[in-house]
């Protein structure tokens, strides 16, 4: 199971309350900085903005392609280790708002590793140092270190002697 903290909520589904667990400011500014980055061509200005405006931790010479989507609610809570590249389009929650609760959880991305495109890393996941997720992957469970996934959900894949 991943490593996601459980709030039970009372009365409709979760989401209804979410300025309860996070302030309507707070939501605004994030999705404003996070549109902004999307499309900036710069990554030295893009990494910036989630250092020092969303509070992410992002390592030296990491790539956030086109297109990431961040968590809005909780981006605090990602880290990213150094030299990483997160393909385009890809999404890194660490909320998920349910029908009688909501959940939240870290996300902490190791050193060289590589996100392929259109993939979504959920709430409570860590993936190792050197591993290398494939493109449209969905990751709902921690990757070791040097692993190769792909799929939905991810699972581990064989590598050919030329892969590596």
């Amino acid at each position: 199971m991943r490593r996601v903290e459980r709030y039970p909520t009372e009365g409709p589904n979760a989401l209804w309350q979410v300025y309860r667990t996070v302030s309507r400011f707070k939501a605004v500014r994030n999705f404003a900085a996070i549109q902004v980055s999307r499309y900036c061509p710069s990554l030295p200005v893009k990494n910036w903005i989630y250092r020092n405006v969303l509070g992410m931790k992002v390592g030296r010479t990491t790539s956030f392609a086109l297109m990431v989507m961040v968590d809005v609610f909780f981006p605090e809570r990602i880290t990213v280790g150094d030299n990483c590249i997160i393909g385009y389009n890809t999404t890194i929650l660490t909320h998920e708002y349910l029908i009688r609760e909501y959940r939240l959880g870290d996300v902490v991305i190791g050193n060289e590793v590589m996100i392929g495109a259109n993939t979504t890393i959920l709430p409570g996941v860590s993936i190792g140092d050197g591993a290398v997720v494939a493109a449209g992957s969905v990751v709902h469970r921690d990757v070791p270190a040097g692993a190769f996934v792909g799929g939905n959900p991810a699972r581990p894949i064989e590598r050919n002697r030329t892969d590596r």
